[in-house]
């Protein structure tokens, strides 16, 4: 007989985003959001004889993307928030999976939407793609 393997179970109702405290509904189908770091951990030298240097980086800013659709709610809270200047458009970002499996929370205290999104119109439901700046990137795993 087999070894017994556990079933685990995902459930994207599970994960949830948070801009300026106010949780983010009406996301798209399929994958709706992306976290992202703009830079790697760190840059490796290796010069001619083959000793080698690691370069840390001190780089913490990403992106958090999120896509909607365009009868979302919280569309019309990204667009405002996409017209703010200055401190008044700097709010808290957090992406939290708490599904049971590889659970994470991804969180920066200091986020700007970029831009508006590029507007399509059409017979269906159609998206928006919000990109998030965001500095003081962290994470922790295993909620």
């Amino acid at each position: 007989m087999a070894d017994h393997v556990p079933v685990r179970t995902y459930d994207p109702a599970e994960v949830n985003l948070a801009v300026g405290g106010v949780i983010i509904t009406g996301v798209a189908e399929g994958s709706w959001i992306t976290v992202s770091r703009a830079e790697d951990n760190f840059t490796t030298y290796t010069g001619a004889k083959g000793e080698t240097a690691i370069a840390e980086s001190n780089n913490r800013t990403g992106t958090v993307s999120v896509t909607l659709e365009n009868t979302s709610p919280s569309a019309t809270y990204l667009y405002n928030l996409s017209k703010r200047k200055g401190n008044r458009a700097l709010v808290d970002v957090s992406v939290i999976d708490a599904n049971e499996e590889g659970g994470i929370r991804w969180s920066a205290p200091e986020g700007r939407v970029k831009r508006p999104p590029d507007f399509e119109a059409s017979n269906t439901i159609t998206t928006r793609e919000f990109e998030i700046f965001v500095a003081d990137l962290d994470y922790d795993v295993n909620l």
